[in-house]
């Protein structure tokens, strides 16, 4: 195992703007004054398998045991986190590492994900086979390990998750296509009834295809309605389970009394005109959020469900992705695209059609002619009155009983990284070049945690690319506040320290082994797990208010060529 960092996780807020440290050490923490919350690193798990080494982790609070997908290994490591202490940080090594093959499966592809039981003595494993297309396995283990059976679901079984009793398992079954598309399973959530345990399991797929839909929900030209819907999440609250279904930017709740879909609902888009929305889609090296002609598709993947004072919310990471293989592809350059463009006002609340014309005939489109925008989306008689984009490059609040929203970040993610990481603003998960995201989903928010420390309630979202975690505080779910950035990530080489965070478990004070909430990121690149402790900051770490410096993004606006300050919250 390599050495345990020297230092701790990197925050940052807005109250202490900065550049990244640029240490030989793998990371290091800036804690500045009036920053809300005390974060501490308290262990660093390395699986010592690179790249996939660390995907999915599922924590067991009465074993004080992790379960980590190792993807690398076709593998899941058990951790044990029991004698987690406040201010003492560790290096941790596998107790246990169960690789699929030696439980007799076959051709297997990937492990996804995984989950533990409520309060049974098992847990659930998910395996993609080889080929993807192929039907996919969900493994049961006790929870030291050992193997207790296995039952088939559908194609490409991406995550799952128990109901809260713990009757039933759901799994989600994204069904990608082949490569070259000559095959194309359908999408489906697999249903398991666990209520005479995993012995006696019994699996139900439930279909999509025949769901009440909003017209908004994505489909396009390839495919039937039944291979186009292609669960990617699940989060469950009471009798009903969430599901996003990325591609088709759109939501459908799932009840559990019925084992049906009762309806799915488009996310809708997100219109870049607007100030509050802007975003750098230039990779020309530089910080440079602009309003631009593009909407933007949500595109959730990790999504959650959250009881914020007596009203229930869904919190969506909106990371976007598209359908871009071999045999077809939904995107396509807009520079490919410039001769069929014929941008129409009435698709944006921020141009006029005069401002639209003299932004094309003025190269516009040969300036962001790298940006992939959707082939599918925005085309009337052949002529593309529209550019859509993939992702919303933030994350939504959604009131689950209407399924509407009722915040977004906007911008946010953008302007708080330029603030406050300049020197590696958008850069990508393998390399530290300064844009290079920015003409493709930006810094790609991946996965969502929700969780109280103290009286306030925060979200935590992963940041793929740059590798942070942003915090906000959603007591107030129509009015979030930016509290911190934490990044485990050591800027001084391409890939050094704790890189692009893909799972996110949240751990509450009444389940940690310290008594204070924990955080545990798990990190695709580098696979490795960091566990962060948080306390709700003294009055005395606090920095006098009218010391504090307001930040500012300017937010240039292409067609009026005027500056607007946007005050940070």
């Amino acid at each position: 195992m390599r050495q345990m960092k020297t230092t701790m996780a990197a925050v940052v807020s807005t109250a202490f703007l900065l550049a990244p440290t640029l240490t030989t050490q793998a990371a290091v923490t800036v804690k500045p004054e009036g920053a809300p919350l005390m974060v501490n690193e308290l262990a660093r798990y390395d699986s010592e398998s690179g790249e996939g080494g660390s995907e999915i982790l599922a924590y067991d609070p009465y074993m004080g045991q992790a379960y980590v997908t190792n993807g690398a290994k076709k593998a899941l490591d058990l951790v044990d986190f029991s004698t987690l202490a406040s201010n003492k940080s560790k290096t941790l090594s596998p107790s246990k590492r169960i690789e699929m093959k030696d439980l007799g499966l076959k051709h297997v592809k990937d492990v996804t994900s995984v989950a533990t039981h409520p309060h049974a003595n098992f847990i659930a494993v998910s395996v993609v086979s080889d080929p993807k297309t192929d039907n996919g396995k969900v493994v049961f283990l006790d929870k030291q390990g050992h193997f207790l059976t296995d039952v088939t679901v559908g194609a490409q079984p991406d995550m799952l998750t128990f109901n809260e009793d713990g009757s039933k398992l759901l799994v989600a079954n994204e069904g990608e296509p082949s490569d070259d598309y000559a095959k194309d399973p359908e999408g489906s959530v697999s249903v398991i009834d666990l209520s005479h345990g995993p012995m006696e399991a019994e699996v139900t797929d439930v279909p999509l295809k025949g769901a009440p839909r909003d017209q908004g929900v994505r489909l396009n030209s390839k495919g039937s309605i039944a291979q186009q819907l292609e669960p990617e999440y699940i989060t469950v609250q009471g009798d009903t389970a969430y599901v996003s279904l990325q591609e088709n930017n759109a939501i459908a709740k799932l009840n559990l009394k019925t084992n049906k879909v009762d309806h799915i609902y488009a996310m809708g888009t997100k219109d870049h005109s607007l100030p509050q929305n802007a975003l750098d889609v230039k990779k020309d090296g530089k910080v440079n959020p602009e309003t631009m002609p593009l909407l933007g598709l949500y595109q959730p993947d990790g999504i959650e469900a959250a009881q914020i004072g007596d009203r229930s919310y869904i919190v969506t990471a909106n990371e976007g992705d598209t359908r871009d293989y071999e045999g077809y592809s939904e995107e396509s350059k807009i520079k490919d695209l410039k001769e069929k463009i014929g941008l129409k006002a009435t698709n944006y609340k921020g141009f006029s059609q005069s401002q639209l014309n003299k932004l094309v005939d003025g190269g516009l489109l040969d300036e962001i002619g790298d940006v992939k925008v959707s082939k599918e989306d925005g085309q009337k008689n052949g002529t593309y009155e529209a550019l859509y984009t993939n992702g919303g490059r933030s994350f939504s609040i959604l009131d689950a009983n209407m399924m509407k929203q009722v915040y977004d970040s906007g911008g946010d993610f953008e302007r708080k990284t330029a603030d406050l990481l300049p020197d590696v603003f958008n850069v990508d998960s393998t390399n530290l070049t300064v844009d290079d995201r920015s003409n493709a989903k930006g810094p790609e928010p991946e996965n969502v945690q929700v969780g109280k420390v103290g009286d306030r309630t925060y979200a935590f979202i992963g940041l793929e690319r740059l590798s942070g975690i942003m915090v906000y505080d959603v007591t107030n779910p129509k009015a979030p506040t930016f509290a911190q950035l934490i990044t485990g990530r050591d800027f001084s080489e391409n890939v050094k320290g704790d890189v692009s965070p893909e799972g996110l478990k949240f751990v509450e004070a009444k389940q940690s082994p310290t008594g204070h909430p924990l955080l545990f990121a798990t990190h695709e690149i580098s696979g490795t797990v960091a566990v962060y402790e948080f306390q709700k900051a003294t009055p005395e770490k606090h920095v006098n208010a009218a010391k504090e410096k307001v930040s500012s993004a300017i937010i240039h606006n292409p067609h009026t060529d005027k500056r607007v300050a946007q005050k940070q919250p």
